[in-house]
């Protein structure tokens, strides 16, 4: 299991004092792009492929408050993958100083080519580097259906309705 400390920085607070949803989502972020950054998916290797990763969603789950001054520990495991490495999806669950789980997240996404803007698989270089990625127990192979699993999809509104708005 890949891992990435953190201490809790002020400007890391909500109003409430705690740990801001905000601040789950840039530590997730941040060890998301250490462990692809330390197995082979860093910038030049990104830049090379002319690829970049995308957030579908991030789903978190909230069970405990983290507090300033308590350091917590980010977790992260492969949940999903499809067989071309377009799709993925990432386990992170957040433990305080104690080993509470007090936020677990589920992060689905995908690489985009940055030229075309479409979706693609990885380039086997890069999908070799993903067998070595630890994964969860209920890891699965992903499939274009598993994206829309929330069954959301964009509801566009006309112009005027949009200058109504305002």
């Amino acid at each position: 299991m890949y891992t990435k400390k953190f201490e809790i920085r002020w400007s890391d607070l909500d109003a409430n004092r705690h740990l801001a949803n905000s601040a789950f989502i840039n530590f997730m972020s941040h060890t998301r792009m250490g462990f692809l950054t330390e197995n082979g998916f860093g910038q030049k290797e990104l830049s090379h492929y002319n690829l970049g990763p995308i957030v579908f969603y991030e789903q978190i789950y909230y069970f405990k408050e983290i507090f300033a001054g308590e350091p917590v520990t980010v977790t992260l495991e492969l949940s999903g993958l499809s067989e071309d490495g377009m799709y993925f999806e990432f386990l992170h669950k957040i433990y305080d100083h104690k080993g509470n789980n007090c936020a677990s997240c589920e992060m689905m996404g995908a690489w985009i080519d940055l030229d075309k803007r479409k979706l693609v698989g990885l380039p086997e270089e890069l999908y070799s580097h993903l067998d070595i990625v630890p994964k969860t127990r209920e890891f699965k192979v992903l499939t274009k259906e598993d994206t829309r699993k929330y069954g959301k999809r964009p509801v566009n509104i006309s112009l005027e309705e949009l200058e109504a708005i305002h």
